[in-house]
């Protein structure tokens, strides 16, 4: 399984990727820049960052995934779970993770993940077709230069005598000067709008290609992907009651997803339950909910034993 490959394909339309047990990839918008060193304008673009701390997994990678390849979700989630613990262990052996489109991983000196992203990947779908192009400073000076030397070829024919009668020779500087800069201006002006309409007819050709290309793309069509679809059983909603102690499954972006898991582990034997939504908008599944903090804690010991190392306990006052 290429996961870094369906991690890209992701990117395009979400801003945040998690791959459980192992870090989520964001994406943050950036706009168009002026780079005033090389005097290159760049297009707005999605930043790419990596974050250790997100490893919850949220039913996004896994359900694309099992649609894409017409897989179990639960085999899917087992193979993504092999490929997070092949990540980690090569990280802390010290080698450095190349992801195709993505950029590198690696641990510095005091064992934090660092990551370089590669800047040759645009996931901002509204930039396709834009590239990066110079755009020539405007050197006034050498306007100038071309004034003094025109100055210097214009013909003059008074004498000395006849140069202190007539006071109006200034004014032959000026409108020199001034028939210059409007004849530089009009041509200026006339390969601007060339050099406009060649652009123009540029970016519609290539946007003609890149939507074709798009819409034969396996991570676009006419119409949004959805989800895989499940017929689930009405849950009960326990909800997060006072005195409560919950041995929390997982917390889901999707409330389909987390009923789903509800009934995989009321088929495992567990009295799991749906508590609602937390701060974040997240809908959270609990193995079993108890009065007894001692039983809560026994129930924990007992998951991380024999079932999942990833839950935790969430008490209620």
């Amino acid at each position: 399984m290429a996961l870094e490959h369906y991690i890209t394909e992701l990117l395009y339309r979400y801003d945040c990727v998690v791959i459980p047990g192992f870090g989520a990839f964001l994406t943050q918008t950036k706009s168009s820049v002026l780079d005033t060193t090389t005097h290159t304008f760049h297009p707005p673009t999605k930043m790419l960052s990596f974050n250790k701390q997100l490893t919850s997994n949220d039913g996004l990678l896994v359900s694309y995934i099992s649609k894409v390849e017409k897989t179990s979700y639960e085999a899917t989630s087992q193979k993504i779970d092999r490929i997070s613990k092949e990540w980690s262990t090569r990280l802390q052996k010290n080698e450095k993770l190349e992801l195709p489109n993505l950029g590198e991983l690696w641990l510095n000196e005091i064992g934090k993940v660092q990551f370089q992203p590669y800047e040759q990947v645009n996931y901002l779908t509204s930039s396709f077709g834009f590239s990066s192009f110079p755009s020539s400073p405007v050197l006034r000076e050498n306007l100038k230069e071309r004034v003094v030397v025109l100055e210097e070829k214009v013909p003059f024919a008074f004498t000395p005598e006849k140069r202190k009668e007539y006071s109006f020779r200034p004014y032959l500087k000026y409108a020199a000067v001034f028939f210059l800069a409007l004849a530089t201006g009009l041509t200026g002006f006339r390969s601007y709008q060339e050099a406009q309409n060649q652009e123009q007819l540029a970016r519609q050709e290539a946007q003609e290609q890149i939507s074709k290309r798009i819409q034969e793309a396996t991570f676009f069509s006419n119409r949004p992907m959805e989800l895989p679809t499940f017929t689930l059983d009405v849950v009960a909603t326990k909800g997060l009651a006072k005195g409560m102690h919950h041995v929390i499954a997982g917390a889901f972006r999707f409330r389909a997803n987390a009923d789903k898991k509800i009934q995989q582990l009321n088929q495992l034997g567990f009295e799991a339950s749906y508590l609602g939504t937390n701060d974040f908008g997240l809908h959270m599944v609990a193995y079993s909910s108890h009065k007894d903090p001692k039983e809560a804690l026994n129930a924990l010991k007992h998951v991380r034993r024999t079932y999942s190392n990833d839950a935790w306990l969430k008490s209620v006052k």
